[in-house]
């Protein structure tokens, strides 16, 4: 593999890596909404209408900023029907060659967040609850996710021609 790619796929993981590990904790801020509403609700009568769409915003974020990080430790599911008989450069050539169908969804995907962060930014757009929060910061976010696990799929994509040609990476 070219130097290039090496260090693309290098600099990837690392990324990723960072997003994710900070990405997990956000599992404790959400539980840190949700326990917020009923503390303040039944200990101080002070009800709040954002924290189940707070923590919904909280969620959406944690998994998509995970998704790269969950294809670096192999955490997607995955059909073992044949799968687990292939010898590991049989498993390396299908990766490839199915990696590059979640590149071509991904980049469909990309598009598609960009032109809703786009609207979102542009018009100011709003969340049609009673809380009415801003969508454009949480757009961004998904889709940086987006763009981040699009990276690592293809960083994927590279590791596992590298493996299905009996070179490392």
């Amino acid at each position: 593999m070219p130097k290039a790619v090496k260090k693309f796929v290098h600099a990837v993981d690392a990324i990723n890596t960072v997003v994710g590990t900070f990405s997990m904790y956000l599992v404790f801020a959400m539980i840190g909404i949700l326990l917020y509403e009923p503390i303040a609700r039944n200990l101080f009568d002070k009800s709040s209408i954002w924290a189940v769409e707070m923590a919904q915003f909280t969620m959406a974020a944690y998994y998509l900023l995970g998704g790269g990080f969950s294809m670096i430790l192999k955490g997607h599911v995955r059909m073992d029907l044949l799968y687990g008989r292939w010898s590991d450069k049989k498993k390396a050539t299908v990766d490839a060659f199915t990696c590059l169908f979640l590149i071509f969804y991904l980049v469909f995907l990309l598009v598609g967040a960009y032109s809703s962060i786009e609207y979102a930014v542009m018009y100011g757009q709003k969340n049609r609850s009673a809380w009415a929060p801003y969508m454009a910061p949480i757009k961004i976010i998904m889709g940086t996710g987006v763009l981040l696990m699009l990276l690592q799929a293809i960083a994927t994509f590279f590791k596992d021609l590298a493996k299905a040609r009996g070179e490392k990476l």
